[in-house]
């Protein structure tokens, strides 16, 4: 399998109440490349300025990331500065210089338009309806966007959503597409337009899947892994992303069950990049890593289905609060 991931690559300078960083790596396409690389082969498209330092560069290479979708421009790398307060959740930006990424243009390099597993990350809608034209027959495309183009962009958003089958985006982008504050009418919304699955993301309480159909079986819920500490979130999104697509692409199967195991190796995967600032949790983790907190993720979700109490209590059994098994 290949994964396909076109978003930035970028030098962030960041925040929290826990410490600083300054021209550290960052970009959407970076967290998810670095993560998403631990399942399976990353084919990355993106743009960096003269002045991208190379060991960045080398990392990718050493995580076994294909860079030669990676463009070099004359000039500056796209650099974003934030600020987080206790409310991790909240970034306050700072500054967003575009430089190089005002100009990009995604060019695919043949062979990375059979890529079965697609991640557009989030750029302009338009530029990600120009991936979705050189791309050949993936067997799933997903999407990320963000508030600035569902306020200035939605048309274009709106025909990118129609092409994709699965899009990932944060409970306030979901309900700011919609215009409406109920989350279940806003997935009714979203996928009405043709995605097959919505993933919310919900930062410290974890991510919700929504699919088309009864709410009871098509809704799923798992919360974030608990931590101690909490460095950075930034890039959490995305690499939540990069566990979510790699495991689908790692299994080689896209069912109602795998797409629900993928949320929680996403949230396992969003867990370890933000007991660091930037990548320096991620660049030391493993598969195994990832495996472990997926089987302790199960131990603390886990429980009885059924009420031991249920043969001494009938009136439960008419009113069906419980299984109708003990």
């Amino acid at each position: 399998m290949s994964i396909l991931v076109v978003g930035s690559v970028a030098l962030d300078d960041i925040e929290t109440p826990f410490g600083r960083v300054q021209g550290a790596l960052g970009g959407a396409a970076t967290y998810f490349a670095a993560v998403a690389s631990l399942y399976d082969r990353v084919n990355l498209v993106g743009v960096v300025g003269t002045d991208f330092p190379g060991q960045h560069i080398d990392f990718l290479v050493e995580r076994g990331v294909d860079i030669r979708g990676l463009q070099i421009a004359q000039g500056k790398t796209f650099h974003w500065a934030g600020r987080y307060d206790y409310d991790l959740n909240t970034a306050v930006t700072l500054a967003t210089d575009l430089n190089v990424f005002a100009d990009f243009r995604p060019a695919l390099p043949e062979d990375y338009r059979a890529s079965e597993y697609v991640f557009l990350a989030n750029i302009d809608p338009d530029l990600q309806i120009s991936v979705l034209e050189q791309v050949q027959a993936p067997r799933l495309i997903a999407l990320d966007t963000m508030n600035y183009w569902i306020e200035h962009k939605r048309e274009a958003l709106t025909e990118a959503l129609r092409r994709v089958q699965v899009v990932l985006v944060n409970e306030a982008e979901a309900r700011q597409y919609a215009g409406t504050y109920s989350l279940i009418e806003a997935a009714r919304a979203i996928l009405s337009l043709g995605p097959q699955a919505l993933v919310v993301k919900k930062g410290e309480y974890g991510a919700v899947l929504f699919t088309n159909g009864d709410l009871a079986s098509t809704y799923f819920f798992a919360p974030a892994y608990p931590l101690e500490r909490v460095a950075d979130p930034t890039g959490a999104g995305d690499s939540f992303a990069g566990g979510f697509v790699g495991f689908l692409a790692r299994s080689g199967r896209i069912t109602p069950r795998t797409i629900r195991q993928a949320i929680v190796h996403g949230s396992v995967a969003a867990s370890f990049a933000v007991e660091g600032f930037s990548l320096e949790r991620i660049r030391n983790v493993t598969l195994e890593d990832i495996h472990r907190r997926y089987q302790a993720f199960r131990g603390f979700t886990s429980f009885e289905a059924s009420c031991p109490w249920l043969e001494t209590c009938e009136r439960f059994r008419e009113v069906e609060l419980c299984d109708s098994e003990t």
